[in-house]
């Protein structure tokens, strides 16, 4: 049995498959797949429950709402959008003042939203939030 060389034809189809192939294994970066839906920041009020829930100098994600609420001093509150603003997932935790993003390791100043480390290149959009009888409300028109 000879071999008979590749045509052109079957050379780019081979191709062609590898590289839609290769795509599928880009869905680890996806957005979507850490849950990265819709805005990064809320379009209507969220209530996020008990403003008690906040530590004093600490901050607390709220993943299922997208968002951080730092509390610097007592009665004063500042609230991020938790959508890494490198690849749009979603952070995964909040620890010693850094928001930490699980898909490529960026991280964030709880308290100011600042990027401290890439490969994401700007901070955590701000979002508006206040307490209002004992519950934090974020969002527009809070």
């Amino acid at each position: 049995m000879t071999s008979q060389p590749a045509s052109r034809r079957t050379v780019l189809l081979s191709g062609a498959a590898l590289a839609g192939a290769a795509g599928l294994g880009v869905t680890g970066c996806d957005p979507s797949s850490a849950g990265a839906k819709g805005p990064a920041t809320p379009t209507a009020p969220v209530d996020l429950g008990a403003a008690g829930d906040v530590p004093v100098g600490g901050a607390k994600l709220y993943r299922e709402q997208k968002l951080v609420v730092a509390q610097p001093a007592k009665g004063e509150y500042k609230a991020f959008s938790a959508v890494c603003t490198h690849a749009g997932c979603v952070v995964d935790k909040v620890e010693d003042g850094k928001v930490s993003c699980p898909c490529h390791g960026s991280k964030f100043d709880a308290q100011t939203g600042k990027v401290l480390q890439g490969p994401a290149g700007a901070p955590l959009p701000a979002v508006p939030v206040k307490e209002s009888g004992g519950k934090l409300v974020a969002g527009p028109e809070s």
